[in-house]
């Protein structure tokens, strides 16, 4: 049995896989570091070619993942997120102005949950991953994917609760407004 080139075997990786990593780069950071993800991720798959399973995709994402949660901090991170999410909401819904109500709200929750609680929702809704493969890529087991992953959904499905209750008493608060106080000192004259 021959052994397959370590550039033909990287190479039939990448074309198989770089779109869903790329894809997958810009839900968790955004399009304007995606590619550098990406970049990065196959960088490190090329390096540790001979650990490559034959199955590739969950490996890629991890490490995607891990280059991602080293590379940049959360804050950055969640404004990114934030917009992409916006960009990927369906615009097919029939009343605009619901479709505009329910991404609003949709977009609050999410953005109300821990990095992980999100990474555990889109990896299998936006990003077509069976749980098994998820597992992989997040690092547990099926089982534990599937304990988290109900946890997490419980935790959406409390922020969508949530969101419209403070919706409305952000708008009231912004509607009202701000005392300004200044010190004492500056009227002493």
């Amino acid at each position: 049995m021959t052994e397959i080139d370590p550039r033909r075997r990287f190479t039939a990786m990448y074309d198989a896989h770089y779109a869903r990593v790329y894809a997958y780069a810009v839900s968790r950071a955004g399009r304007q570091l995606a590619d550098d993800i990406v970049s990065e991720t196959f960088l490190v798959a090329w390096r540790r070619l001979a650990d490559a399973p034959d199955v590739p995709l969950p490996w890629l994402l991890g490490i995607a993942r891990n280059v991602v949660r080293e590379r940049y901090r959360a804050e950055v991170r969640q404004v990114s997120i934030a917009e992409e999410m916006r960009a990927w909401t369906d615009d097919a819904e029939d009343d605009v102005a619901d479709a505009v109500v329910d991404r609003a709200v949709t977009l609050a929750a999410l953005g109300r949950l821990s990095d992980d609680d999100r990474e555990l929702l889109t990896l299998i809704a936006w990003h077509g991953l069976s749980p098994r493969e998820a597992a992989r890529v997040v690092g547990c087991s099926t089982a534990t994917y599937f304990v988290r992953l109900h946890r997490a959904r419980k935790r959406l499905q409390q922020a969508l609760q949530q969101a419209p209750q403070q919706a409305l008493s952000t708008g009231a608060q912004a509607a009202r407004p701000a005392r300004i106080t200044f010190p004492s000192e500056e009227f002493s004259r």
